[in-house]
């Protein structure tokens, strides 16, 4: 009897190659915990500059039930820096688990994300000057005064004193719903601020938390949704601890992507266009969530609910706006020849302007602009996965563009991208849109004291 040594041996090396090492069997496995704990600890810093009031990084205005040291300026700047930080790379961590078989309970995590959201909002407003505009422009309004025409130092008093030195002399650039939306909070607050500001904290963390339970509701992956949007804490520390009012129109996108998705009637389309001209109420740039819901309808030859869905929103923007008058657009026209750092244009617009002017890089900023954020989005839509829903895939994919490609780009813009994208899986782009987002909020996050750096 005689042994094939060499045929034992290719065996044995064969069975070898076929089986996973225990190493690597433990790298496999999903690790969430330290994630979690960078999450929690990064909204945690985000809540103790808010209970710090007043410093450099929250309103000059503390809510009254407030009794932690305020923070000296470096303290409170390098405690936000931690904060933003840390939330990047707790969302990273836990999108990088979940894609690799973490599955927590999206009903837990949506009640952690309202607990915690629910407690921010009542904290002073945490890196930006802008809750102190809102409540500025609804004191205006509750006044009877329009505020389109009306600026924060003309109004003066308690209310003036907390709006940043930058937009004091600015009329709102907001739309009709968000001016009724900001005077209903002002009839609560009446001659106090820090009322007005608490009212509109509550009822931008109540949207919030809104949206999150229509996305476990509706998004095909209820875990990943409330990873990318209930316990994001990124998204706790721009949208519910800055209070801006691009939370609200992410909700209504939500709602009206819900509705297109499902939409077998005519007055479903009538609905939907109603959403949009209400979220383009609040804030104008909402109309790419309408460019996004018509265009796979026409490249479908769909003209008819395309149609619809057009008239419907142009004729709700049209009644706000005419409750005000088409003054209420020109300082939309104002704000959209501003650019901020970073973007890609902040560089051009200083040398364009030394050499050219401000006038003629204005011009040639605003032509090319939205050629690069078309670009982009077409980058952004090809790097979708090939099943996915072009009503949602290309919102998506313009609501990104625009925050990457605009002059002027803020944390909280992204707040419509972060909502779409918790409705459907679209890979690598969505740590894109956290890097995005962390670079921005680093650059701009300062509570009415001007920009930290």
């Amino acid at each position: 009897m005689t042994t094939n040594h060499n045929e034992w041996a290719s065996r044995l090396k064969g069975s070898m190659r076929r089986t996973p090492s225990r190493k690597l069997m433990v790298v496999d496995r999903p690790a969430p915990r330290p994630a979690v704990w960078t999450a929690g600890a990064g909204v945690a810093l985000f809540a103790l500059v808010g209970a710090s009031a007043p410093n450099h990084n929250t309103l000059r205005v503390p809510i009254p039930w407030l009794r932690l040291p305020a923070m000296s300026d470096t303290v409170s700047q390098t405690v936000t820096i931690a904060a933003i930080v840390l939330s990047c790379w707790g969302t990273l961590g836990m999108l990088k688990a979940h894609e690799r078989g973490w599955r927590p309970d999206a009903r837990l995590l949506f009640r952690l994300g309202a607990l915690t959201a629910l407690a921010v909002a009542n904290l002073t407003p945490v890196g930006s000057s802008d809750m102190a505009s809102y409540a500025a422009y609804g004191r205006i309004a509750a006044l009877g005064g329009d505020p389109y025409v009306t600026t924060p130092a003309r109004l003066g008093g308690a209310y003036a004193h907390l709006v940043s030195e930058a937009w004091r002399n600015t009329p709102s650039v907001y739309g009709p719903v968000a001016t009724w939306w900001q005077g209903a909070a002002a009839l609560v607050g009446q001659e106090r601020p820090w009322l007005t500001i608490w009212a509109l904290m509550l009822a931008n963390a109540a949207v919030f938390v809104g949206t999150g339970y229509l996305l476990l509701r509706t998004a095909d992956d209820p875990v990943r949704a409330g990873l990318l949007w209930s316990v994001n804490p990124l998204l706790i520390g721009v949208l519910v601890a800055g209070g801006h009012l691009d939370t609200l129109v992410a909700g209504l996108a939500v709602c009206a992507i819900h509705l297109a998705r499902r939409s077998t009637r005519w007055h479903h389309d009538l609905i939907v266009g109603g959403l949009v001209g209400l979220a383009c109420g609040v804030k104008v740039s909402a109309g790419l969530l309408g460019v996004g819901l018509a265009w796979p309808l026409l490249r479908s030859g769909s003209w008819r609910p395309a149609a619809r869905q057009a008239c419907a929103a142009a004729l709700t923007l049209a009644a706000l706006y005419g409750a005000y008058g088409a003054h209420a657009l020109v300082p939309l026209s104002a704000a959209s020849r501003m650019v901020s750092t970073p973007s890609l244009w902040a560089v051009f617009d200083q040398f364009g302007t030394t050499v050219l002017g401000p006038g003629s890089t204005a011009a040639i900023v605003s032509v090319l602009w939205p050629v690069v954020m078309l670009a982009v989005t077409w980058l952004l839509r090809r790097r979708a996965a090939a099943d996915a829903p072009a009503v949602i895939a290309l919102p998506f994919a313009l609501a990104f563009a625009w925050v990457l490609a605009a002059p002027w780009s803020m944390p909280w813009y992204t707040a419509l991208a972060w909502a779409l994208a918790a409705l459907f899986s679209q890979g690598r782009p969505t740590q894109y849109l956290t890097v995005a987002t962390a670079v921005l909020a680093l650059s701009h996050n300062s509570g009415g004291h001007g920009w930290t750096w």
